[in-house]
């Protein structure tokens, strides 16, 4: 059995800040932990509109708190987010997220992250190679 909590994650190599100042993400379950899937708490700052296009990942995303919106670039279609809200990008979607309010996150990632990732300039995660183990 793993078990973890926020608070402490949060003092460890867990917790990436994105260079951009958007968000932080605390990672709870990686790669290295070989469920098959990773899982974040992540805190998207008031103010935050940046595009994400995750290529090689699927993600599920629940608001915990906050409000905002999601676009997908595909279509323009504009999705409210606020508590209770789920997403789902089940087609790799290019989208753009907009905190309106600073949003909380819960975030399941297929296949799972290794702990490092950062959104690169095409809105990507990149690809590392090292696990984070804290």
């Amino acid at each position: 059995m793993i078990v973890r909590t926020l608070p402490d994650a949060e003092k460890t190599g867990r917790r990436i800040v994105s260079p951009d100042g958007n968000w932080e993400s605390t990672r709870l379950l990686l790669k290295g932990d070989n469920m098959g899937f990773s899982f974040h708490i992540t805190t998207i700052y008031q103010g935050a509109d940046f595009q994400m296009h995750y290529q090689n990942h699927l993600e599920s995303v629940y608001c915990i708190s906050g409000e905002g919106e999601v676009e997908t670039l595909d279509d323009g279609n504009k999705y409210p987010v606020s508590p209770g809200t789920i997403y789902i990008l089940d087609k790799h979607d290019k989208h753009i997220l907009r905190a309106f309010k600073e949003m909380k996150m819960a975030c399941v990632f297929n296949p799972p992250v290794h702990g490092k990732e950062v959104h690169k300039t095409d809105g990507a995660y990149e690809l590392i190679s090292e696990m984070v183990t804290d």
